[in-house]
Formats: C-alpha cells, sequence, structure tokens
C-alpha cells in the first residue's frame, strides 16, 4: 500500500470503523475467556453527543479496547434511556407546535405520538458514538423501554410490592408544576437566590391586638389554618387558645403552640400552612389542623386564591404584597438569601404538594450498598474521595418516591376494583389482576379494572441496568447474565452517584445477591478554560462532531484525556484537540521517515545497537509505569506516560540514533527491530488513538483480519534495566550540551567536533558510539586537566571540553562574554544593595527576600562560568 503524504483523519476513521464493524471485532458471546464488561451509562434518547458525553465514552473505550488486547472477552453494552419527562416534553412541543394539546388525546394516541418521535430522533447519539470510535457491541444495543426491559420492570415492582417494600402514601413531595409530575428528592437542585422576607400584620379576633409574622412567600396566606407559638415564648404566652383572622381571605385560624418555632427567627411567630410546606404538613398532622390547596397543578392559584385565581404564583407574590401593602398589612420587607428547590430537568423552582403517590423503602435495600462500598469495599470508587458523600447520602436515605404523573414509562401496575384508595391489587398482567381482585371482589369484570395512570420514575428502570441487559431479571439462571455479571467497570459521573450507582448496587446486591460492577470510575464535570460549566447559554460548549471533523476523533480523544483527571473537573480547551492532533501527525511522519529509508544487507552500527537496547528498556519502564496508572484508574497519566515516551524517547531519540547518514542505506537488523518497536509503541497506543494506530499497523505489513491491531496482544512488562537507562540519561545530558554549545556559538551540525572529558565519573563507555553519532564528534577522550582555549559545560560532577580553533571567531566571543560578564556583575550589584537594606529584609515577605538571595547566589555562579570561559579563550 502506498503511504499518503498526509495523514487524512476522516477516510482513515471511515475505513476502519467500517472494516472493524464487518469483522465482528466488537461482537462478545460467553466462552472460557475471563470476561471483561462495561455497561454504558444509557444516554437519554433525547440526546446529542456533548462533551460530557465524549470524555465518558472516550474512556469507556479506551478500558474495552486495552481489555481486548490484553485478551479477555471484552463486551460493551451500549444502550438509551427513555428518559421520561425530557422525552415527554420534546413530545409535548412538537405536538403543540403542530396544534395538537396533549389534554385532548388519549393515552394510547400519544403513546403512538412518543413512540413515533423515539423512532425518528432518538438514538442519534449511538451513531454519534461510532464517529468517536466506540467500540460497543451494537448488535446488544438495549433501550429501557423495550419489551423485555419494560418486563423486567414490572416484574421487580410486583416482587417489591409483595415483599412489602413498595406502598401507596399521602404525602408531601416535591412537585415540578412545568414538567406536571412528582420528583425524587435526588433530583431537587438547590439554589441559594435573593428574596424577601415579608413581614406581615396578622389581627387578633376580639381584640385591637395584632401578631406579626414573617414569609418568603406571601401569596401562601390564602392557605394559612393556623399560627404557631413556641410555649416557652413568653412574648406570646398570653395568646394560647385565641384566634388570628389571615389578611385579605379573612379566615379565622386557632393560634397553637408548639417547640418547633425557632424563637430566635423573624418574629418567633410561625404561619402554617400544611397544604406548602412539609414542616407545616408536620404541624398540621400533629394539631389536627385544615389543608387548603391554594394551586393547580402549574403553580397557578385556584379558587382559593380569590380573585388571583388563574395567575401563575411570581406574578401574584408581586401582586399581593402590593395589595397587603395598600390595606395596611405589610409592616416591613427585608433582603433575604433563601434556598430554593429547582428541577434538575426542567428548571423550574419546586412547589411542595401534598398527592397519592407510590413510594419504595430503601432503608433496608441501603445497608448491603453501604457496606459494600465502605466496610467490605466489594465495589470501589475512584476516586476515593466520593466515599464520603455516598457515606452521607446512603446514610439518611429516604424512602423514594417512584410515581411520576406522565405517560410515557413503565405504567405502574396497579389496578383498582372500586372507589376506595385501597381497593386495589398489584400484578404483572390485567389477567393476573383480575384474578387477585377476585379474590377480594367476588363477580368483578376485567372491564372493572382501571390500571393506576401514573408511570415509574425512570431511574426505576435503570437501577436495574447491569441486570435486565443480560435478561438476568426475566431468567434469573440464563447463560449470559450468569458469565457476565458482574460487570467489571462502571464509567459515569459524580452527579448520578446516588441516582444511579447507588441504586443499581442496591439492586444488585437485592436481585443478584451481589456486586452490579467491581470498579467505578467518576469522571469530572466538562468545564471550560475559565472553569465556568459548559452549556449552551453561555456559547462555551462546542460541537463534538465538529471538533471531529477539525481535529480527527484521535486528536480529540487525546486533547480530553490530557486535560482530564480521576474525579476532577476537567478544564477543556481545544488547544489540547490541536496537541492531539499533532501528536496524531508526529506518529504518521515518524513511520513515513522509517518507511522511506533505503534497506542494505550491511552490518549493525554499534549506536543503532545500543539504542534499540536502551528504547527496550525504557519501554518497559514505561508499561511498568502504565500498568501501574491503569490499575488505579488514572487514564489520563497512562496516556501522558506513554506520549512523553513515543514523542520523546522514540522519535527525538531513538530515531535520531539509527537514522542512516544522508542518502544512505540502513542495516536490515536495526530496520526490523525499529519497526518492531513501532509495532509496539501502537499497541500501547491503540485504546486512546484507535484509528491511527490501525491504518500506521496495516501500513507496516500486510495482515490478515486475524492479525489486525484491535485483537493484537498487549506487550509483557519484562525486567526493567535501570542501569542502561541510567547511562542513556547521562549520555543524553552530554549530548544536549554539545547541541547547547552548538546552538549558542552557531556551529553547524556538519562540522565536527572533538569531545574531552575532565573526571569520568557516571559516564558509560557503551553509550560513547551514540554520543559520537550525535553530537557529530570525531574524538571523545578523558584528560587529567582543563583545557586551555575550549568551550565548557558540566554535568553532575564532570567537565567536558569542546576545543575551538578555527571553529568560532575568538575575537568576538571575547567581546560577547565580556559584555555578559559586565552586565551580571551590574545585575548582582543591583540585588546586593537590596539586601544589604535592612529595612526591605525585616519587612518584605519571606519568600521575596529568598527570591532575592536566589537571583544573587545564581549570578554569583555564572559570573565564575564566565570567567572561566573568559580566561580559556585568552
Amino acid at each position: 500500500m502506498e503511504i499518503p503524504s498526509k495523514y487524512d483523519p476522516k477516510r482513515v476513521e471511515e475505513h476502519w470503523y467500517a472494516y472493524w464493524s464487518k469483522h465482528d471485532y466488537f461482537s462478545s458471546k460467553p466462552d472460557e475467556r475471563e470476561p471483561y464488561t462495561i455497561v454504558i451509562p444509557p444516554p437519554n434518547v433525547t440526546g446529542v453527543l456533548h462533551m460530557g458525553h465524549m470524555l465518558n465514552n472516550t474512556i469507556q473505550d479506551v478500558l474495552i479496547r486495552r481489555a481486548r488486547l490484553l485478551g479477555k472477552n471484552a463486551c460493551w453494552v451500549p444502550g438509551m434511556d427513555h428518559a421520561s419527562i425530557a422525552t415527554e416534553a420534546k413530545v409535548v412541543a412538537k405536538l403543540k407546535a403542530e396544534g395538537i394539546d396533549k389534554s385532548k388525546l388519549s393515552r394510547d394516541e400519544f403513546l403512538k405520538h412518543a413512540w413515533d418521535w423515539t423512532n425518528e430522533y432518538g438514538g442519534v447519539i449511538l451513531q454519534q458514538l461510532k464517529k468517536l470510535g466506540c467500540s460497543c457491541d451494537w448488535d446488544r444495543t438495549k433501550f429501557t423501554m423495550d419489551d423485555d426491559m419494560s418486563a423486567s420492570v414490572i416484574k421487580v415492582f410486583v416482587d417489591l410490592y409483595n415483599k412489602g417494600l413498595i406502598y401507596r402514601g399521602y404525602r408531601m413531595v416535591n412537585w415540578d408544576p412545568e414538567a406536571k409530575t412528582t420528583l425524587s428528592d435526588e433530583e431537587v437542585i438547590y439554589e441559594e437566590r435573593q428574596g424577601n422576607l415579608y413581614y406581615l400584620s396578622y389581627a387578633i379576633e376580639g381584640s385591637d391586638e395584632k401578631v406579626t409574622i414573617a414569609t418568603t412567600r406571601p401569596e401562601t396566606i390564602l392557605g394559612d389554618t393556623a399560627i404557631c407559638i413556641n410555649p416557652n415564648d413568653e412574648r406570646y404566652r398570653h395568646l394560647k387558645g385565641k384566634k388570628a383572622i389571615v389578611p385579605i381571605c379573612d379566615r379565622v385560624i386557632p393560634i397553637i403552640e408548639d417547640e418547633y418555632v425557632d424563637v430566635e427567627f423573624g418574629t418567633g411567630c410561625l404561619k402554617v400552612t400544611p397544604a406548602h410546606d412539609e414542616n407545616d404538613k408536620n404541624l398540621g398532622d400533629k394539631h389536627n389542623l385544615e389543608v387548603v390547596d391554594i394551586f393547580n397543578e402549574d403553580a397557578t392559584l385556584n379558587s382559593f386564591g380569590l380573585h388571583y385565581e388563574g395567575k401563575d404564583r411570581f406574578v401574584v407574590r408581586k401582586e399581593i404584597s402590593k395589595e397587603l401593602e395598600e390595606k395596611g398589612y405589610l409592616v416591613k420587607t427585608e433582603q433575604h438569601i433563601n434556598k430554593v428547590g429547582t428541577s434538575e430537568r426542567t428548571k423550574a423552582v419546586i412547589e411542595p404538594r401534598l398527592s397519592d403517590q407510590w413510594f419504595l423503602k430503601m432503608e433496608n435495600l441501603a445497608k448491603p450498598a453501604l457496606e459494600a462500598v465502605l466496610k467490605t469495599e466489594d465495589v470501589k470508587l475512584y476516586p476515593s474521595k466520593f466515599d464520603n458523600t455516598y457515606r452521607h447520602w446512603m446514610e439518611n436515605i429516604r424512602d423514594w418516591n417512584i410515581s411520576r404523573q406522565l405517560w410515557w414509562g413503565q405504567q405502574i401496575p396497579a389496578y383498582y376494583y372500586g372507589d376506595g384508595k385501597e381497593d386495589f391489587v398489584v400484578a404483572e398482567t390485567p389477567e393476573e389482576a383480575l384474578e387477585l381482585a377476585k379474590a377480594k371482589k367476588p363477580g368483578v369484570q376485567q372491564s372493572d379494572l382501571r390500571q393506576d395512570p401514573d408511570v415509574l420514575d425512570t431511574w426505576f428502570s435503570s437501577w436495574l441496568w447491569p441486570i435486565s441487559v443480560f435478561g438476568g431479571i426475566l431468567e434469573p439462571d440464563n447463560k449470559e447474565v450468569n458469565y457476565y455479571y458482574p460487570t467489571s467497570d462502571l464509567v459515569t459521573g459524580p452527579d448520578i452517584l446516588f441516582f444511579w450507582v447507588a441504586r443499581m448496587i442496591m439492586a444488585g446486591y437485592e436481585y443478584r445477591g451481589e456486586r452490579p460492577f467491581e470498579n467505578v470510575y467518576l469522571t469530572g464535570l466538562v468545564r471550560d478554560k475559565q472553569r465556568r460549566k459548559m452549556s449552551k447559554s453561555l456559547g462555551n460548549s462546542p460541537e463534538a462532531l465538529k471538533l471531529i471533523e477539525n481535529f480527527g476523533a484521535d486528536g480529540v480523544r487525546v486533547g480530553l484525556l490530557l486535560s482530564s483527571a480521576a474525579g476532577n473537573d476537567l478544564l477543556f480547551d481545544e488547544a489540547l484537540c490541536q496537541q492531539g492532533s499533532n501528536f496524531a501527525n508526529k506518529i504518521w511522519n515518524a513511520f513515513r521517515l522509517v518507511k522511506g529509508w533505503e534497506v542494505a544487507d550491511i552490518p549493525q552500527p554499534e549506536a543503532a545497537q545500543k539504542g534499540i537496547e536502551w528504547y527496550k528498556a525504557k519501554f518497559n519502564q514505561t508499561l511498568v509505569e502504565i500498568e501501574d496508572h491503569f490499575s488505579k484508574y488514572r487514564i489520563s497519566d497512562a496516556l501522558m506516560a506513554i506520549y512523553k515516551m513515543v514523542w520523546d524517547d522514540f522519535c527525538s531519540w531513538l530515531l535520531e540514533i539509527v537514522k542512516p547518514e544522508y542518502q544512505k542505506p540502513i542495516d536490515q537488523k536495526t530496520y526490523n527491530e525499529v519497526l518492531g518497536l513501532f509495532e509496539e509503541n501502537l499497541k500501547l497506543l491503540h485504546p486512546f488513538m484507535p484509528f491511527l494506530t490501525e491504518e500506521v499497523w496495516q501500513h507496516i505489513a500486510e495482515r490478515s483480519p486475524e492479525e489486525a491491531l484491535i485483537v493484537a496482544k498487549w506487550p509483557e512488562a519484562k525486567q526493567v534495566d535501570a542501569a542502561l537507562i541510567a547511562e542513556f540519561e547521562f549520555a543524553s545530558e552530554v549530548i544536549s550540551g554539545i547541541r547547547t554549545i552548538r546552538k549558542e556559538k552557531n556551529i553547524p551540525q556538519k562540522d565536527t567536533l572533538e569531545l574531552f572529558m575532565l573526571n569520568a565519573e557516571g559516564a558509560s563507555p557503551q553509550m560513547d558510539t551514540i554520543v559520537l553519532k550525535l553530537g557529530n564528534l570525531t574524538k571523545m577522550e578523558s584528560v587529567d586537566a582543563s583545557l586551555d582555549g575550549a568551550l565548557t559545560f558540566r554535568v553532575k560532577s564532570n567537565e567536558y571540553f569542546i576545543p575551538i580553533s578555527g571553529a568560532i571567531d575568538v575575537e568576538a566571543e571575547i567581546a560577547k562574554i565580556t559584555e555578559e560578564l559586565n552586565y551580571t556583575k551590574g545585575f548582582l550589584k543591583s540585588v546586593e544593595k537590596k539586601l544589604s537594606n535592612e529595612r526591605f529584609v525585616n519587612n518584605a515577605p519571606e519568600q521575596v527576600v529568598a527570591m532575592e538571595r536566589k537571583k544573587a547566589a545564581d549570578a554569583e555562579a555564572k559570573i565564575e562560568t564566565l570567567e572561566k570561559s573568559l580566561a580559556s579563550l585568552q
């Protein structure tokens, strides 16, 4: 195959992805090999590839491709999440644009629209992941609404209900008025917002007395059903048993006593609105108060809102505060920082709301999941700093509200056969439900049964993901789940540590009696270089596919990983993708250089032999380092170690050592060994840069499909020759010293030089051939004394001399050194003057004084070197 002069990522990526797919390299079936399994965190079916997905899936692909090279049966299961709230919102918006109102549709009609939308737009993200090079087993692609996946969810619901863990309760829930559904506590994001504290005056019935109450939500006074005082608060003891009148609506409400009231906050008097605050609801239950709900499901006011009926809560807040002021009820207003709960999905401000919902008891489910991470370490979090976050959540766990007032999702398998709240049965099918209902109410017909209209929280399907993708819920003893489960690694974001990771661990122990995965690698959030979160509104989130188009998939993968560290936020800069692209070009050009050499049957030069011996040792040392990084999930560090080895050690040193003289051939032995080492480099690089490495690999030699790089063998670490590496390290410093002198004195590389050494300690004669070649020296000798008329440099305690007769203009060199010497002496004088000033030394910060002292010491050392150089020239 002819090697193109330029690396063309687009052509290469299309060609090799098609080749890998054609030969089924991504496919996995149970066999005798050790399985290595990853289940993808299923992206929302509505999603398109963003920077977080790119990072997360690049890391997964690195781990999967490395496992494949290690000879494991690598299985990466892709899939998508049906994302109830997000998808329903998209479908409702699409219908609205077409002039269709969801409320006018039947459930089945709406679901047909939802499936049409899903089939047309859903799954775009999986196609985009292919562009990134993700080597998922696409034949295994799952969707949380697939028939078997839904059946698994329903089966688990029924099982947990029968175990007494699922119950129906009338509770205060988090209501999202935009999505018109409840949310679990974990789906509420709390934000600090600037608001007001309104001090309102309530009249005491049958007297002229008034009490002042502070509230951040004046619109909710219309739902007040009591005023509460602390029984120990002497200011209000006389009000016990009296009644107050709510402003505007004139409702007469009791004044109750409870130690719950904080006498220090506000005025020490608390308005109680049981329908709109969880703590007020608890007080209401305790004191048997009336519950007045003033809101509709979209957070507009209902008929209890009087003349504000139909208006939004925030509009009413402004208007009612104005009315309260005009009527003399508003005493004063103060600015107040308030913690406000918002919906993770729609960003709407959450409204506490009383509602009949389904809950899952979590306390007993959480115990084995807590122990697995914090006691037995069956599941390990990387980085371990997240252990404390996990502990906090799990030890303070509350029952999980699993019902959602939506249509898109798994419909709750509860069937009502009567009008009472408890007149229901729970079953996997309507037929089973009928049998159960008949046992409770003889004579019930199928047509009498009404299924609960709510669906289950999306997380209630994805918490089963590592089991259900292998059919482990419906067929607990099937071959697949027994082989692939527990899975190996999970790569995800810390923002869903509780939503998803903790719940999967709970489901794993509940339904398999073991962990769902061994290691959880928690990536950081992708931010821009100014540390801002990536977002559309800021315009700082680059288009993922555009990046691939501009820099190539390998360039983007390297760029993302160079800016990433486990669990720390990633500061993304497009310049890093450029760096990744430059690296790809560097490897391509190095390959073209080697392939361009003419090969002849001539003896191997000693320099080439020594260089290859050294590189093998260096490769082994780096491989040990890489294995250590992988074992600790330091994926970026592993890449950086390979990057430095390939760029510096292979390209900058080894290829220079073995490179034949201009227009002369290279010996066959060296050529073969260099290509062999190139292949070893490609194996280490392949998980990070799959496309480029496969392209170069296939150019090196003609390969059968069985010999493709994707299924090659990962190198094995051998004994590291540390002495050889140290010898080369020393020799490289000598070569750098020679190169520095050539650069400073403008001595061309083609001009030969001689090198003399005083005290050859640490220098290895076996590296001399390399120093001779790369320094372009005709001679290297040891001497007993300094050489006059020579340029010098030091490496450790050794001094090196390069005679310069004829190589440079001595007079010009003396003038140049003298000028530099005079400048340095002047500089030293100014620093010494500063240091002799006691006020400066005593008053300046310690590090500033230390910096000045270092400047003085450096200047003195430089003066000594310059004076020596001057003496040798005179």
